[in-house]
Formats: C-alpha cells, sequence, structure tokens
C-alpha cells in the first residue's frame, strides 16, 4: 500500500432502535492508500453503508477519527459519493445531469472547462452517444455510469460507492467494473466501494476490508495481488473468492447470480 490517503481509527457508532441500544460499528480502523481501490465487505447488516456514510461525512462517528491527507492546497481531500440509487434529474439530459454540481459549484467553474470535463467524462464513461439523452431512455446500468461520472466531475480526490453494482445483471457489473478500473488508471483517483459481491470485489479491488457481523469490527483484510487484467477462470482467483466468500458468507464456491 502506498501511502494513506485516509486513515480511520476506533470508529465506533451506535443506534437506538425501539428503547434499545444497538452497537453498530466497534473500532473500526484501517488506512486506505493513494490511487488504491477498497473494497468494504460483510455480512447483511453489518453497518457497511453506515460506516461508508460517516467516512463521507453525511454521519457522525460516536467515537474514533477519519483523518483526510492534508497534502494538497485546500488543506485537505475532496471527496464525491455514489449511491446505490443513481438519484438523476429526470428532466435533464445526461449530460446535464453530469455537469449540474458544477454549474453549482463555489468555485464558479467556468463555462469552457465545464465543457471540457463534460466532453472527457462522457468518454471515459462511454455515454457520448447518449449526451442529449433523458435518464427515463437509459438502461440501469447506463444511468450508474452517468451517476459516477456526475462525481468525477468535481474531480474528487477519493470516490466512496454504497453497492452501486447491486442492482445490475452479470454482464453490465462487469462492463461498469472495467468502467472503474479505466476511471482509476486515467484519473488517478481512490476507490472504496461497499460491496456484497465476493466476486466482483476480488475482481476489482487492491484489497478488500471484511467486517464481522454487529457490532461490526474488522474481521480480516485481504490484500488481492492478482495482476490486472484478472480472470475469474484462474484458479488463484477462485481460491481468493472462495476465501473472501467463506468470510463474509460462511460457505465456499458462491458466485453470481
Amino acid at each position: 500500500m502506498t501511502d494513506p490517503v485516509l486513515s480511520l481509527d476506533g470508529l465506533t457508532k451506535t443506534f437506538s432502535e425501539d428503547g434499545k441500544t444497538c452497537p453498530a460499528l466497534c473500532g473500526i480502523s484501517f488506512d486506505v492508500g493513494a490511487q488504491e481501490i477498497v473494497c468494504i465487505m460483510g455480512p447483511s447488516g453489518c453497518g457497511k453503508s453506515t460506516l461508508l456514510r460517516i467516512i463521507g461525512g453525511l454521519e457522525h462517528a460516536d467515537a474514533g477519527t477519519v483523518q483526510w491527507d492534508a497534502g494538497n492546497e485546500n488543506g485537505g481531500l475532496s471527496a464525491a459519493m455514489v449511491f446505490q440509487d443513481h438519484a438523476l434529474f429526470p428532466w435533464l439530459t445526461v449530460e446535464e445531469n453530469l455537469v449540474y454540481g458544477l454549474r453549482l459549484s463555489a468555485q464558479r467553474v467556468p463555462e469552457d472547462e465545464i465543457r471540457r470535463r463534460a466532453d472527457t467524462l462522457l468518454s471515459l464513461t462511454h455515454l457520448g452517444a447518449f449526451a442529449q439523452v433523458f435518464p427515463h431512455q437509459l438502461s440501469g446500468g447506463m444511468k450508474q455510469r452517468v451517476s459516477v461520472a456526475r462525481a468525477l466531475a468535481v474531480k474528487p480526490d477519493v470516490i466512496l460507492m454504497d453497492e452501486p453494482f447491486s442492482a445490475l445483471d452479470p454482464f453490465t457489473r462487469r462492463e461498469l467494473e472495467d468502467a472503474i478500473l479505466e476511471i482509476r488508471r486515467d484519473m488517478k483517483t481512490t476507490i472504496l466501494i461497499v460491496s456484497h459481491d465476493p466476486e466482483g470485489a476480488v475482481y476489482i479491488a487492491d484489497r478488500i476490508v471484511i467486517l464481522s457481523e454487529r457490532p461490526a469490527t474488522v474481521a480480516e483484510i485481504h490484500s488481492i495481488d492478482l495482476p490486472y487484467p484478472r480472470d475469474p477462470a484462474d484458479p488463484a482467483f477462485i481460491r481468493l473468492r472462495e476465501q473472501v466468500t467463506q468470510k463474509v458468507l460462511g460457505k465456499q464456491g458462491a458466485t453470481r447470480q
């Protein structure tokens, strides 16, 4: 791992449900290196999305810290979030959705720069032919590409993704995973992804952080040392997928459904 751009130290979170205290996260600590892809996995309901929201500043931890690298000129790193629900504005075209955040930005991005970023991201996410199309005319995978491109438009140092592939068919998931790898390569972006898919995690991630059942702790961190592009039929890939599946789900051999 390269020098960390993000460090989590002792994150703890408790919810109150029906008058009872329900611990969700307990002492979560790990680092994320520059330009790393890290997948966060764990049993259903263990707090993966809660952890991501804390990292993104959308929720507060009861204890612990989220420390961002302070090496850039603004004194800290910027982050953008991609949710499971793409949340596109139905009355805006693909291009208008993509640059919506830029037009509202306090940085007052010049119009020619907005246009340049839009053209670059439409090309990178293979949406150039659909720039003037409305969301209802797109497939689920294409909508998620727009959501990713919109996050990239503000040039974040880190992208946080909350199960962005969960509603997609296997073929579309693989296309988007390949697109994420292209984005990391071309834009040098650090990416954290909450995932429930062991095969997808092994296919895309540099490391996989596995959380335990609630109250969630870091049960294990897997380094995926396979070279890119990765072949799901490779015996080494299959072994890693089964190890991750066993740890997360308690059974071996699971593949995509």
